[in-house]
């Protein structure tokens, strides 16, 4: 089996500054795109009915039908989001809640409104969903709350499994990604559903596996024979590149489904497989160039548990010697 970058030594940690510097754009750019959202949709993200509650209706019109044609045939308020949903003639119109629990009646007042208005012929609904506007909070409260989890769980498990400092390391990165994730989400107007939850959710574990293995080797390097006695830096640089043949391999498998996905899947889909995919390439990229400095940065700050219990032993021995 032929092993890619078995023989590699790159210098991931000299190039941390710049990484900090492209990941920082990144995040501007995603800042910019939400508050851009903010004023243009009234939301950061693009929220779909799973969360917003309403009514969601997706529709076929008859070729050369536009967006502002459907707008115009709905009452005109530019407000009301409509987008297309795949094809060039299908679109998505999300109706907000208006404090009825019908689910029919906001489907049929756009049914009504299209079939009155000359500019749209023919159509064809497609799908449509209803939601109530507490179940979309509470579904919101609930993404958030299994994010934090997940998080708590990975730093308690890396705390105990190997140091803490592993464990904060590995959140630190994997926050890194889940904001450049939804930055990406916010710039492609991509539309935050339930599936899309899902999607960011398994980015995040895949993310913290990802980092895992990274530091599982650098762990395994340090109980080596000398292993605490070499540099810090020379020694996560080592170990990163001693798994960088892993990293790549599962990451361009990954990739290429994800690519096929995003670019022949059905729309039901799509914007599942696209946010994996981003995710996954942040995910990769931070493993090496955000995680491993992390722990670097952590431990010169913090220390290393080695440093911590001859502290203890120094204050101790203070202690002992101190006469009665």
């Amino acid at each position: 089996m032929i092993r890619i970058f078995q023989h590699a030594k790159y210098p991931f940690l000299e190039w941390s500054r710049r990484a900090y510097l492209f990941s920082g754009a990144l995040l501007a750019v995603g800042v910019i795109a939400m508050i851009v959202n903010v004023v243009s949709i009234g939301s950061w993200l693009d929220y779909g009915v799973d969360f917003t509650g309403g009514t969601r209706v997706v529709v076929r019109v008859p070729q050369g039908t536009t967006v502002n044609d459907i707008r115009d045939a709905l009452g005109g308020d530019q407000s009301l989001p409509i987008s297309r949903f795949g094809a060039e003639n299908e679109f998505t119109v999300r109706v907000p809640p208006d404090g009825s629990q019908d689910p029919d009646a906001a489907v049929n007042e756009v049914i009504a409104a299209l079939e009155a208005s000359p500019a749209i012929g023919d159509f064809e609904v497609l799908e449509r969903e209803f939601v109530g506007p507490t179940i979309g909070a509470e579904l919101q409260w609930r993404a958030l709350l299994a994010m934090l989890v997940s998080f708590g769980a990975t730093l308690i498990y890396l705390a105990v499994r190997f140091e803490f400092r592993f464990g904060l390391a590995a959140v630190i990165a994997t926050v890194h990604d889940i904001l450049l994730t939804l930055g990406f989400i916010a710039l492609l107007r991509l539309e935050v559903s339930l599936p899309a939850v899902a999607a960011i959710l398994t980015v995040i574990g895949y993310s913290l596996n990802d980092k895992i293995v990274v530091f599982d080797r650098i762990r395994e390097n340090l109980n080596k024979k000398g292993g605490r006695r070499e540099n810090p830096a020379a020694l996560i640089d080592r170990s990163v590149n001693e798994v960088l043949p892993r990293t790549c391999l599962t990451g361009g498998a990954t990739l290429g489904v994800l690519v096929v996905l995003t670019v022949l899947a059905g729309t039901v889909i799509r914007d599942f497989a696209l946010i994996l995919l981003i995710g996954i390439i942040i995910g990769t990229y931070s493993s090496m160039f955000i995680g491993a400095p992390a722990l670097l940065e952590i431990q010169k700050r913090m220390g290393t548990k080695e440093e911590a219990d001859r502290k203890k032993g120094r204050k101790r021995e203070r202690e002992e010697a101190v006469p009665v």
